[in-house]
């Protein structure tokens, strides 16, 4: 395919919450998440995949692999049937006693690739059954791939205890308390690299990362649940190289909040200054190496180089870099 992408990218996306819990641990009471040696808040990467996703599926109707299906007894469709939903041929469902393994495997392989743009982002492992006896799996590694999203400060929780709807039990007058627990405000930093050679493998096009952006963006944006509600895009910054098999690597860490409260103090994005000073150096020492960069950013997001404020898109061409504003 003529528009499957053929040079790697590297992504920073930062967004903030308020008042929620970005991403509880099931393991500790669904508690947000956060590393006890730095008091830093962490986001799983999944969590993050999970957004793009939903919005794909929800708002863009585009077909994706890794969703919940239930039977017409309600039970969760596991990832063997899944991956048999898509033993079809010229429209029309083919059942698997008439195929092979290796007729099974090709067929589900195609279809998936070319119906399910989760697969294309992020891979994904079919496992394939014909019976009990024979068996296989299909493996993609995902072109797109995320750190773990850490707070650019340290959080504090809050504890929150309130009354329930019903009562505790049949007959009785007392109410039942809800306990849970999240953050008055954490800013989130993701890392992300678009790898060029995997997407080779799954078909990743220059269109499918297009969508992954908007996902990212008005993903965090519309997901608007309980825990979740009053999250905001605040920057996304993509540097596309031209240069083969290259990125700069670790640009996360090159990014510092200034701020004249403390962390504990943090509850709003009016209240910082992000410093990307060593992010800017970086990118203009690797001039050469740069085809150009795409940005995104929330205008109360107030941003430092060298001590000054500056406007992103300005100090970028400014620099010399071309630049482009994305918009959603």
């Amino acid at each position: 395919m003529s528009d499957v992408i053929s040079s790697r990218s590297e992504l920073i996306f930062l967004y903030d919450v308020k008042d929620s819990n970005p991403n509880g641990d099931p393991l500790d009471e669904n508690k947000p998440r956060i590393d006890e040696e730095t008091g830093v808040n962490l986001v799983t990467d999944v969590r993050l995949k999970r957004t793009i996703r939903d919005y794909l599926y929800n708002c863009k109707n585009k077909e994706i692999f890794v969703r919940e299906i239930e039977d017409d007894e309600g039970h969760i469709q596991d990832a063997k049937l899944r991956a048999e939903d898509f033993l079809i041929k010229d429209g029309k469902p083919v059942e698997k006693k008439n195929l092979n393994l290796t007729q099974m495997k090709e067929l589900i392989d195609n279809n998936v690739l070319n119906e399910c743009i989760d697969v294309r982002l992020f891979g994904v492992t079919l496992p394939i059954e014909k019976d009990t006896k024979t068996k296989s799996s299909i493996t993609h590694t995902g072109p797109v791939q995320f750190k773990i999203g850490r707070s650019l400060h340290k959080v504090f929780t809050k504890h929150f205890r309130g009354t329930g709807a019903f009562a505790s039990q049949k007959g009785a007058e007392q109410k039942t308390f809800r306990e849970e627990d999240f953050l008055p405000y954490s800013l989130i930093c993701f890392y992300g690299i678009i790898n060029e050679n995997a997407a080779k493998e799954t078909k990743l096009t220059e269109n499918d990362v297009k969508l992954l952006l908007d996902g990212m963006w008005n993903g965090t944006k519309s997901l608007i649940s309980r825990s979740k509600v009053g999250q905001v895009p605040r920057l996304m910054l993509k540097v596309n190289y031209k240069e083969a098999n290259y990125h700069i690597g670790d640009l996360n860490n090159m990014l510092k909040l200034d701020s004249e409260v403390s962390d504990d103090e943090i509850r709003d994005i009016s209240q910082l200054k992000l410093d990307i000073t060593q992010l800017i150096n970086v990118i203009l020492k690797n001039n050469k190496m740069i085809s150009d960069v795409e940005y995104c950013i929330d205008e109360r997001v107030k941003l430092l180089h060298d001590g000054k404020e500056i406007s992103l898109g300005k100090h970028l061409q400014d620099s010399g870099l071309a630049a482009k504003e994305l918009r959603f």
